[in-house]
C-alpha cells in the first residue's frame, strides 16, 4: 500500500517538474530529484546504481546550462548587451509572479527593451535584443523539457529493465 502511495507522489512530482518551466519559482530539477530519492529510499534502495546517479548529475548540469546558454546565445545573436541578458534572467523570475504565465514572456521582453534603450541603443536594436531574449527563453525552455523527459524516461528504463 505504501509503495502505491509513493508511486503516486513520484508521478505527481515528475509532472510538477514541467510546471517549473512556466513558473521558474518551482525548482524543476529538485522536484525530479525528490522523485528519484523517494524511489531510492522508500521503494527500492538497490535499483538505482552509481552510474544512474552520475548520469542524472550530468543531465542536471545540462538543465542549468540550457537556460544560460540559450539566453546568452540568442541575446548576443540579436545584438543585446550583457546588461540586457542579465535583466532578462531577473525579469523571467519576476515575470512569473506578474500575469502568470504570460509574464515570463512579456516582462523580460519589456525589461530588455528598456535596458537597451537606457544604454543609448537605437529602438530597432533594442527591439531585436528583446526578441533575442524571448527566443532565448523559449529555446532554453524547449531544451529543459527535452532534458527533463530524458531524465524521467531514463529513470523508468532503469527500474523496468
Amino acid at each position: 500500500m505504501l509503495d502505491w502511495m509513493v508511486w503516486i507522489v513520484i508521478i505527481v512530482l515528475f509532472i510538477l517538474s514541467f510546471a517549473g518551466i512556466i513558473y521558474p519559482i518551482i525548482p524543476s530539477v529538485l522536484v525530479i530529484w525528490v522523485g528519484f530519492l523517494l524511489y531510492q529510499f522508500i521503494i527500492n534502495p538497490d535499483e538505482l546504481t552509481i552510474v544512474f546517479w552520475i548520469i542524472m548529475a550530468v543531465f542536471t548540469l545540462f538543465l542549468f546550462l540550457a537556460d544560460i546558454l540559450a539566453n546568452s546565445y540568442f541575446v548576443k545573436k540579436y545584438g543585446g548587451s550583457k546588461w540586457g541578458e542579465r535583466g532578462a534572467v531577473v525579469a523571467v523570475i519576476v515575470g512569473s509572479f506578474i500575469i502568470p504565465p504570460f509574464g515570463i514572456l512579456i516582462v523580460p521582453f519589456i525589461t530588455v527593451f528598456v535596458i537597451e534603450l537606457l544604454q543609448q541603443r537605437p529602438p530597432n536594436d533594442a527591439i531585436k535584443a528583446s526578441i533575442g531574449s524571448l527566443l532565448g527563453f523559449l529555446g532554453g525552455s524547449i531544451a529543459k523539457v527535452l532534458i527533463q523527459l530524458i531524465m524521467i524516461i531514463w529513470f523508468f528504463i532503469v527500474i523496468i529493465f
